[in-house]
């Protein structure tokens, strides 16, 4: 992921200088551990503790003539401890895979973490919006055509449980993918005992694959990126709404906008919805990532590598870039302008036309059939109505005298209120109040 778009927190669980701790302190537990099995003599132990992880730059500079990774950071480390002796029971029985699938577990937890504390927080705004908004009326769209009334924190709370449901499948993904394996190589512990990576687990709160053939098999890491591209669409959700309200033709919604803002290089009056467009933008790479991550599950019998190179890019990227993203929508929803005046100007800008399902049950409550009379009689008041801007009661009014007959105007006022529409959502909202 390019810097732009990666914040400090996230950026160093991914950096390599992280990487290279993460890795010290696996094969260091894995030392301890084979110390206190009595395997590899106890005096290497202290060495190898204190000795410093070696430095991207060393390590990348051994990788150029080894071309393996893993070896190379071996070899730098080892340069790192006094006396270079001890080094020689690092990785002792280990494969690479056991380093690199636990080490690459204990990152994706960090990085599920951070991720999980962002999406708490949005959860939060998302959800104080919306009750803040419960009364506040707006049209409901339908295909992008007015519907009937409702409110703008209906809408919004749709969201909130969305992205609650997304921080509760991230939260299962997290178990997931907090699984590794030292199990030696082809998985057999044949030069390993399966005690020594028990003792790890515990010592890393990590959980132990149930079968290791030398790769812990993809699914988990799967499922993980999965439930990231799943919450970051409803980022993308969010900012659709907000992109959509902010058209000029709309003016429901504006994102914040900041003294000294520009909107545009050759038009000063623009103010354009950019965060909910970015926001589209990067949802559609994390997205992308399902599929190329997916296709590590199946490998050539206990291991290949075709799924090392594609996770360097993909893992990282879908992780940085939804951190980014929900920093951004929760910078959206907490400086969101709405514009309730326009709400309503734009509630009743098609005459009455938001009141014809009311109608038409009124009419059928009345005794006309429903497909016969009502819906004709209602369709052609509507109808005309769209054609000729005449108001929809009075539309309504000429077609049943035409037809001989006789509107109750007193109950039709009753009904065609907007605030009727939505006395049903109170149950929601309750629940919405409650949603942590």
């Amino acid at each position: 992921m390019i810097e732009r778009y990666t914040l400090p927190e996230m950026g160093r669980v991914w950096s390599d200088a992280h990487k290279y701790e993460l890795w010290c302190q696996v094969e260091t537990l894995v030392v301890e551990a084979h110390a206190e099995a009595g395997t590899i003599p106890a005096e290497v132990v202290e060495p190898v503790r204190k000795a410093p992880p070696p430095t991207p730059e060393a390590v990348h500079a051994i990788e150029a003539v080894t071309q393996h990774d893993v070896i190379a950071f071996l070899s730098a480390w080892a340069d790192n401890t006094e006396p270079r002796e001890a080094a020689r029971y690092v990785h002792f029985g280990m494969t690479s895979s056991d380093l690199l699938d636990t080490a690459l577990a204990l990152q994706l937890v960090e990085a599920t973490d951070i991720l999980l504390a962002k999406a708490d927080a949005l959860v939060a705004t998302l959800r104080d919006h919306a009750l803040e908004h419960s009364a506040t009326l707006r049209v409901g769209r339908t295909h992008g055509i007015h519907g009937e009334p409702d409110v703008w924190g209906h809408r919004v709370a749709d969201f909130a449980f969305a992205m609650a449901r997304s921080r509760d499948r991230l939260r299962r993904a997290r178990e997931a993918v907090g699984v590794m394996a030292i199990s030696g190589a082809v998985g057999t512990y044949s030069n390993i005992d399966p005690a020594i990576e028990a003792h790890v687990a515990r010592r890393l709160g990590l959980k132990t694959a149930e079968v290791s053939t030398q790769v812990v098999i993809r699914d988990g890491i799967s499922e993980w990126t999965s439930a990231l591209a799943i919450m970051a669409t409803v980022c993308e959700a969010i900012a659709l709404e907000v992109r959509h309200g902010q058209r000029t033709e709309v003016r429901e919604l504006w994102e914040p906008f900041g003294k000294g803002q520009k909107g545009s290089s050759a038009m000063p009056h623009k103010k354009n919805p950019i965060i909910s467009e970015r926001l589209a933008g990067m949802a559609r790479i994390v997205r992308a990532q399902i599929v190329p991550v997916m296709e590590g599950i199946p490998l050539w019998h206990e291991r290949d590598i075709s799924h090392s190179s594609t996770e360097r890019i993909a893992l990282p990227d879908a992780s940085i870039a939804l951190d980014y993203m929900l920093n951004l929508t929760g910078r959206l929803m907490s400086g969101l302008v709405v514009d309730t005046d326009r709400m309503t100007a734009n509630l009743e800008s098609t005459g009455g036309l938001i009141y014809t399902s009311t109608v038409l049950l009124e009419l059928v409550e009345a005794g006309m059939s429903r497909d016969d009379e009502a819906y004709p009689l209602v369709q052609k008041a509507a109808m005309d109505t769209w054609e000729t801007g005449v108001p929809f009661r009075e539309t309504l009014r000429k077609h049943a005298g035409e037809a001989g007959l006789t509107l109750d105007e007193a109950r039709l006022d009753e009904v065609c209120r907007p605030e009727r529409f939505v006395v049903r959502l109170a149950p929601m909202f309750q629940k919405l109040a409650a949603l942590v």
